[in-house]
């Protein structure tokens, strides 16, 4: 697996790329630390776009960092997992870390 960083006005988003199982899940939660301590983040964002599988590992990884991150005063949220993953993190009662889409304005107007 591999992980990537950016950080940007306050926001770290740290990308993981592969599979996020029993074997990747140390370095996932070192890339997540070490990212964290290095920028100091408002908000760390898990983008979890490039998995191509998630088991309990991965859920493991989001606890620990959001554990971390808690101590920090940090938010966590986590983006566009796919289908597989979601299914994990419904199952495991994490829906409610889930980044929402932002909504677009619709301009009402005037009479």
């Amino acid at each position: 697996m591999q992980t990537f960083s950016f950080y940007s006005d306050g926001r770290l988003t740290v990308r993981f790329c592969g599979e996020l199982d029993h074997a990747a899940a140390a370095s996932a939660m070192r890339a997540v630390a070490e990212a964290a301590g290095e920028y100091l983040p408002r908000t760390c964002v898990l983008d979890l776009s490039g998995l191509t599988f998630m088991d309990s590992s991965g859920i493991a990884v989001i606890l620990r960092a959001q554990r971390l991150l808690n101590h920090t005063g940090a938010a966590l949220t986590v983006q566009s997992p796919p289908e597989q993953a979601r299914r994990v993190l419904e199952l495991a009662g994490l829906s409610k870390l889930l980044e929402q889409p932002k909504q677009q304005r619709r301009e009402v107007g005037s009479i």
